[in-house]
């Protein structure tokens, strides 16, 4: 159940002194004269990269559409390891740029301690809540997107068997895992099927994880074991490591694999497109336009962005090559699902909803 607390607004003082301030040189002459044109944006990556398929990649696009939008100037400052995080993190703060971005766990602490130093800065951190009065976190209650996820491949499977790993048990990460196995539930409910969750064991918030979110090897090896023990549709929450998933999948006839916070079939390379059956997606875009637009006009809040399916932060992709496979009425069980959690007559609910 969605349980986002509101939290005190940064006082009128702090969020006029928001305004994102210059740090780039003036703009040519010709350029359009936008108010924003010399004003920036920093945002530092976690370890996962700036194309990582997945929330710094789409954190990034959202800071390129408010470039487009504002007239604002973005730079990333791009993590390569545990090391680069902090100083990536000062680096931003003594930018000059009055908005910093930071995305992902690994960023909370480094976040907390620049935001104490710079209450004059804006802050908001991708995937993580920090309870600062400058700091915005942006979190997604992707646990209604991942039920239709599960409700889609209970009903899509030939074997009577899904699964679902995640690259280690952290919450971000652990509330897909309980959606998903929430929605196959619900179709085993209403069909009277036994369709069976691997993977992922919700009650004891206990399950299968590499450790990691970069070893894609880990990611096939684990997939290669569901495959083994029947599952023909799979959810990855792990990165990259998602990819050695999708790779198991590929050379295993019948296999699908759901992808995670950007649309699959349009970020990772296109041999995985036959294989993919939908997405699990973060609008982190929207997230990110939003909040440059708040910086800049002073209505910056720390009150936290949930995306939820009624808002569109979450949702669940297109199902592009494999469309064949879901008959018009799952199609439209899966669309009355979606209908009765935006209404709230279907709550969703995880110890990890934001």
């Amino acid at each position: 159940m969605l349980r986002a607390r509101r939290i005190l607004a940064i006082g009128a003082v702090v969020a006029a002194s928001v305004a994102l301030t210059a740090c780039q040189a003036a703009p040519e002459p010709g350029d359009g004269g936008d108010v924003a044109a010399d004003e920036c944006v920093r945002m530092v990556t976690n370890s996962g990269g700036l194309e990582d398929r997945s929330f710094n990649q789409s954190t990034w696009e959202g800071l390129q559409q408010a470039e487009d939008e504002f007239g604002v100037t973005a730079r990333a400052l791009v993590s390569t390891g545990e090391t680069d995080l902090v100083p990536n993190v000062e680096q931003a703060a003594a930018s000059g740029c009055s908005l910093v971005v930071t995305v992902g766990w690994e960023l909370a602490e480094a976040t907390t301690a620049q935001a104490a130093a710079h209450p004059e800065l804006a802050f908001a951190i991708v995937d993580e809540t920090v309870d600062a009065p400058n700091v915005k976190p942006v979190v997604f209650d992707t646990a209604q997107a991942s039920f239709l996820a599960g409700y889609l491949a209970a009903g899509v499977s030939k074997t009577g068997v899904v699964a679902t790993f995640g690259g280690g048990n952290q919450p971000p990460v652990t509330l897909f895992m309980d959606g998903f196995v929430d929605g196959v539930a619900a179709y085993n409910e209403a069909h009277g099927t036994s369709v069976r969750a691997l993977g992922w064991n919700k009650e004891a918030q206990d399950g299968s994880f590499t450790g990691d979110f970069e070893d894609v090897n880990k990611g096939r090896v684990l997939t290669d074991g569901f495959i083994d023990q029947g599952a023909d549709v799979i959810l990855p929450v792990a990165g990259q490591v998602g990819e050695g998933a999708a790779a198991a999948a590929v050379g295993r006839a019948g296999v699908s694999i759901i992808w995670v916070d950007s649309d699959g079939f349009e970020t990772l390379s296109a041999e995985f497109r036959p294989i993919l059956l939908t997405s699990v997606l973060k609008n982190t875009q929207q997230a990110m336009v939003e909040i440059v637009g708040d910086v800049l006009d002073g209505s910056f809040t720390n009150e936290p962005y949930v995306g939820t399916l009624e808002n569109g932060g979450v949702e669940i992709a297109p199902f592009h090559d494999l469309a064949s496979l879901v008959s018009p009425e799952l199609e439209g069980e899966i669309e009355g699902l979606r209908q009765r959690i935006i209404a709230g007559d279907l709550v969703v609910e995880s110890p990890s909803s934001p």
